[in-house]
C-alpha cells in the first residue's frame, strides 16, 4: 500500500505495475538524504549507475577528494582500484538504503547496479571473472553486476547466472537482442534446477529507449519525428510478455524460478522539442521497471502522467517500422549499430573517468608536499 506521502504521479506508474528507478548516484545524493527521500517521497525502488554518471560524480565535486586521498595513502594507487573503491562504497550504502524495498518485495525490487569494466565487453572469460570479483566485495544481496549484452556477454551472463550472481543485462537495443539475453538467463536458471540449486537469481534486461530517436533525428521525415524507440519497445514488450507466456517459463515458474524483469533504460528525452517526459509517460507497462534520469525524476513528479499502458499490441509499430525501412532504416541493421557505439560509448566514458581519477589523484598528492 502506497504511502499518503508519496507523490501520486510517481506512485501512478507503481499502479500499473512498473518500478521506478534512479539512474543516477554521486555521494552527495547519499549524504545529503536527497536518495532517501526520493525513496520515501517518489516511490523510488531502484538505482542504476554507469561510467558517465560516476566520472560527473567524481570530477565536478569535491566529494571524493578525501576518501581518494585516504586510498592513496594506504598505499592503494591503481586507479581503477581506486575507482571501483569509491563505486562500491556508494553502492553497498545505496542499497542499504533500498534494503527495506528488497525485503518487502521479496527480492523483486530494491537493487542498485554496478558495471564491469566496459573494457571487457567483447571478452567472455574476463567479464565473468570480474563480475564474479565485484559481486563477492560487494557483499549485498541487492547488488546488480551490469554486463552487455554482446555476442561475447551473453555465455558470462548465462554463467554467472548458473553461479547465483544478479545480472543486469545492458546494452540492449531490440526485441531480438533481448530475447538473446533473456535466453541466456535462463538457460543459467534452467542449469541451476538441474544441479538441485535454488532458481532464484534476479536479473534484469535493460533496453535502451531515446538512443534509437537520437539517432536518426532529422535524418527521416518529421512525422516519424520520436517514432522509433517507442516502436521498438512495443516490439520488446510483446516479445517479454509471449517468454513469459511460455510453456518453458511457466515450468520453470512452477519449480520456483522467478522472470527476468524488463527494464527500460535511456528514458531522459534527447529531444528539445519533446516534452521532457515523454519516454516516462509512453513506457508505462506491467511488470516492468522504468529507470531515468534524476532531472526526468523530478519532471514526472511535478507534471508527469501516464499517457497509455502498454499491452504487447504491435500494430501502430509496425507500420512505423515499414515507414522507417522505406527511408532506409532497417531495425535489425540499426539495432547492432546502436550496441557497438553504446559499447564504444562506454569505453570512451570509462577512459575519462578513469582519466578523472588519476588526475584527481595526482592533484591531492601534489598538494600534500
Amino acid at each position: 500500500m502506497a504511502s499518503a506521502n508519496i507523490n501520486p504521479r510517481t506512485q501512478a506508474l507503481h499502479d500499473v505495475g512498473q518500478s521506478l528507478w534512479l539512474d543516477n548516484i554521486t555521494r552527495n545524493l547519499l549524504s545529503s538524504g536527497t536518495l532517501q527521500r526520493y525513496i520515501q517521497d517518489l516511490a523510488v525502488t531502484g538505482l542504476t549507475s554507469n561510467p558517465t554518471i560516476f566520472d560527473h560524480a567524481i570530477s565536478k565535486s569535491t566529494s571524493y577528494d578525501d576518501a581518494i586521498g585516504h586510498l592513496r595513502d594506504t598505499g592503494i594507487h591503481a586507479t581503477e582500484d581506486i575507482f571501483f573503491r569509491l563505486a562500491m562504497d556508494d553502492l553497498r550504502r545505496a542499497a542499504d538504503l533500498f534494503q527495506p524495498v528488497y525485503e518487502r518485495t521479496h527480492g523483486l525490487d530494491g537493487f542498485v547496479s554496478l558495471e564491469v569494466s566496459p573494457l571487457l565487453a567483447y571478452d567472455t572469460a574476463p567479464t565473468l571473472a570480474a563480475a564474479k570479483d565485484l559481486f563477492a566485495r560487494a557483499a549485498r544481496a541487492n547488488l546488480f553486476i551490469k554486463i552487455p549484452g554482446t555476442a561475447a556477454g551473453l555465455p558470462a551472463i548465462e554463467e554467472a547466472i548458473f553461479l547465483g550472481i544478479p545480472i543486469n543485462v545492458t546494452l540492449l537495443f531490440s526485441a531480438r537482442q533481448y530475447v538473446a539475453a533473456a535466453e541466456a538467463y535462463t538457460r543459467g536458471v534452467e542449469r541451476r534446477i538441474a544441479a538441485g540449486l535454488s532458481p532464484q537469481v534476479r536479473s534484469v534486461a535493460s533496453v535502451f529507449i531515446s538512443r534509437w530517436d537520437k539517432a536518426v533525428m532529422g535524418k527521416v521525415p518529421e512525422t516519424l519525428r520520436n517514432q522509433l524507440g517507442l516502436a521498438v519497445a512495443n516490439y520488446t514488450y510483446k516479445a517479454y510478455r509471449e517468454l513469459l507466456g511460455a510453456d518453458r517459463w511457466k515450468k520453470l515458474m512452477a519449480a520456483g524460478a522467478m522472470p527476468q524483469r524488463l527494464l527500460w533504460a535511456s528514458t531522459g528525452t534527447k529531444d528539445p522539442q519533446a516534452p521532457d517526459t515523454f519516454y516516462i509517460s509512453a513506457l508505462a507497462a506491467p511488470d516492468t521497471i522504468n529507470t531515468m534520469p534524476e532531472e526526468t525524476l523530478l519532471a514526472f513528479a511535478d507534471h508527469g502522467t501516464v499517457a497509455q499502458v502498454m499491452t504487447g499490441d504491435v500494430g501502430r509499430s509496425e507500420e512505423v517500422v515499414k515507414e522507417f525501412a522505406k527511408v532506409g532504416f532497417q531495425v535489425d541493421v540499426l539495432a547492432e549499430q546502436l550496441q557497438r557505439e553504446g559499447a564504444a560509448s562506454f569505453v570512451k566514458s570509462w577512459n575519462e573517468l578513469m582519466e578523472s581519477v588519476r588526475v584527481k589523484g595526482a592533484k591531492l598528492a601534489a598538494g600534500r608536499t
